[in-house]
This record gives C-alpha cells, sequence and structure tokens, in this order.
C-alpha cells in the first residue's frame, strides 16, 4: 500500500459547475503507468465522505482515481425528499445524465495522472446505474464494474453498446436489481458479446456497502453488510488488477 493525494478539478456540463476530485497514488506506486485508471462515480449521496474514502483506498492500492461529480456544485443530498428529485430528473433526461458522465470522463482523460492508462469505470447504487448507462450507449471502457446498481433505472436499447469488461456485484434481495432484472441485463449483455460477470451475496439487501445504512429503517430494502462489503471490495480490487496493463 502507498499513500495518496488529492485535488480538486473543476469542469462544466451545459453551463452546470462540477467539482471533480483526483486521488492519485504516491511514492513508488505513482510511477507504476501500467495500474488501470478508475472513473469513480458516486451513489445517490454525492461525493460524500464514504465515496472520498473509496477514492483514497483504491489510489493507496495503486490506482489513481477522478471522482465525478454528477450532481453537480458538490452537491451532496441527505434525504430521500432530496434524491428522489435528483435521480428522477436523470432518469427523465438520459442525455443530460449521460452527457454529465461524459464530461467526467473527458475532465478525466485531461489529468496526466490517469490518461494513457486503461480506464474502468465503478459505480455505487446510482453510480453503477450510471456507468451501466454509459456502456449502455457507447462507451469504450477496459471494464465497468457496478457495486448494488439500480437496475431498475436502466433503459432496455442495448443496440449500440460500447465495449469492455463488466462487473455485476449485487445482493440476491435487493429489490432494485431482482431476478427478472437481472436476467434481462445478463441477456443484453451476452447480445452485445461484452464479457461479464455476476457476483450475488446472499442474505443482501441493497446499498450493503454503506456503513450509513448500518442502522437502516427498512432492512428489507437497505442495510449495510459487512461481510458482501468485504466481498465485493475483494471483487472490485481483482477486476481492477485484471484489467491493468501488463509493466513494461
Amino acid at each position: 500500500m502507498t499513500q495518496a493525494a488529492g485535488r480538486d478539478v473543476e469542469y462544466q456540463h451545459e453551463g452546470t459547475r462540477m467539482l471533480g476530485l483526483v486521488m492519485a497514488p504516491q511514492g513508488g506506486a505513482a510511477g507504476d503507468s501500467s495500474a488501470a485508471a478508475v472513473l469513480l462515480i458516486h451513489d445517490a449521496f454525492g461525493i460524500s465522505e464514504e465515496m472520498i474514502g473509496n477514492a483514497t483506498r483504491l489510489a493507496a492500492a495503486g490506482h489513481p482515481v477522478f471522482l465525478a461529480d454528477v450532481w453537480g456544485e458538490r452537491a451532496t443530498p441527505a434525504s430521500a425528499t432530496e434524491i428522489g428529485p435528483l435521480i428522477g430528473a436523470m432518469v427523465q433526461d438520459r442525455d443530460r445524465w449521460l452527457g454529465r458522465v461524459a464530461a467526467a470522463h473527458a475532465a478525466l482523460d485531461a489529468q496526466p495522472e490517469l490518461a494513457g492508462r486503461p480506464l474502468a469505470l465503478l459505480g455505487y447504487c446510482f453510480g453503477g446505474s450510471s456507468a451501466l448507462e454509459y456502456l449502455r450507449t457507447g462507451a469504450a471502457v477496459a471494464g465497468v464494474a457496478a457495486v448494488h446498481p439500480g437496475l431498475d433505472l436502466l433503459d432496455q436499447d442495448w443496440s449500440a453498446p460500447g465495449s469492455g469488461s463488466v462487473l455485476l456485484m449485487i445482493g440476491t434481495d435487493d429489490p432494485m436489481a431482482t431476478p427478472p432484472m437481472r436476467h434481462r441485463l445478463e441477456e443484453h449483455l451476452s447480445s452485445a458479446g461484452l464479457d461479464h460477470q455476476f457476483h450475488l451475496y446472499s442474505g443482501t439487501t441493497h446499498a450493503f456497502t454503506s456503513p450509513k445504512a448500518a442502522a437502516s429503517p427498512e432492512p428489507e430494502v437497505f442495510a449495510y453488510n459487512a461481510r458482501s462489503a468485504a466481498r465485493a471490495w475483494a471483487a472490485t480490487t481483482g477486476f481492477l488488477a485484471e484489467l491493468s496493463a501488463p509493466a513494461s
């Protein structure tokens, strides 16, 4: 493990100010250009301390990270009354939603710490849905990892997908990623010829990686699961290692 250092990156989309975050390895790992870069897409709570913590852990493992700001102005909604309208607005205007992901991708490409590396998209909850939607509409990346994504948010038109391997990490009891939803997505990925794998965690619902959900008022809908969270992290880091280019 190594140290990590962060810096803010301002970028724009259709007049909205975005404030992303680069988290880059320091020390010996900083010179390893073979490690995959990560475009990390936050969950519904925005660029929270939890998401920054994930970026820091990835950078400490040698992967430079660009943490996207999908909501804009680095908004961090704190309740369902704030989150619902934000997600609803994106689902109703997918061009704007995916335009914001594309703007983050472009901002990432301009950062010297991340340029020229294999690129993986990593998203949690809403961010996982965002990563899959970006792939569905043509993104060409090395890989996409989605942790408890809301499959209920996905469009079903996979007629012009991008490229990249796909890793899905989902609780078997997640009401936002039911067996029929998972089966439908698997059919789309197979039809598109995309390499993919599903990791299913028993006794696990939505948002299982978030300690904020440890005292969930609706554990049948969302709840923290430490064992599943650890398994998902191990799967994610293994996936990133697989995507990383061989050292020259």
